[in-house]
């Protein structure tokens, strides 16, 4: 009996500290999938080239950027910033406006820099999102930043 207890110990212990899959992350949180980075609706179970635009597919990560894009101009303050953070995976960043409002297609839009740190990279995105007719804004554009 002794023997039966040490051997499903010394399994479990060797099962929690074997190497992660190949769809974990440092630090053992698991990706549940990718996104394209112009249409997160299309989503993907593994890391890869999206057809539409050519961009690599991102961990979910960036709906917590866009949600936190959409309120910090929704407040509308100035030099103001949102934090964001994405419980599951530990990616987080902030997201601050950097233009005054414009006018495009008859929609109020304004650009944005978004921080994305990992616990392996970090990188800037800038995005674009304009003012629904409801007064929510919208991210349409996010794509990695490309300092001129």
């Amino acid at each position: 009996m002794a023997l039966v207890l040490a051997a499903g110990f010394g399994g479990g212990y060797w099962y929690a500290r074997r190497a992660p899959s190949g769809a974990a992350q440092k630090g053992g949180r698991k990706i549940l999938y990718w996104v394209d980075p112009m249409h997160p609706a299309y989503k993907s179970d593994r890391p890869g080239i999206a057809p539409d635009c050519g961009m690599k597919y991102i961990p979910r990560d960036l709906a917590f950027a866009k949600a936190a894009a959409s309120e910090v101009l929704r407040r509308g303050e100035k030099d103001a910033s949102q934090e964001w953070e994405n419980p599951t995976t530990g990616a987080r960043g902030t997201v601050t406006p950097i233009a005054s409002a414009y006018t495009q297609d008859g929609q109020t839009c304004r650009d944005f820099l978004a921080s994305y740190v990992t616990k392996s990279a970090q990188s800037w995105l800038q995005g674009e999102a304009c003012q629904e007719d409801r007064g929510a804004w919208q991210v349409r554009a996010l794509k990695p930043w490309k300092s001129s």
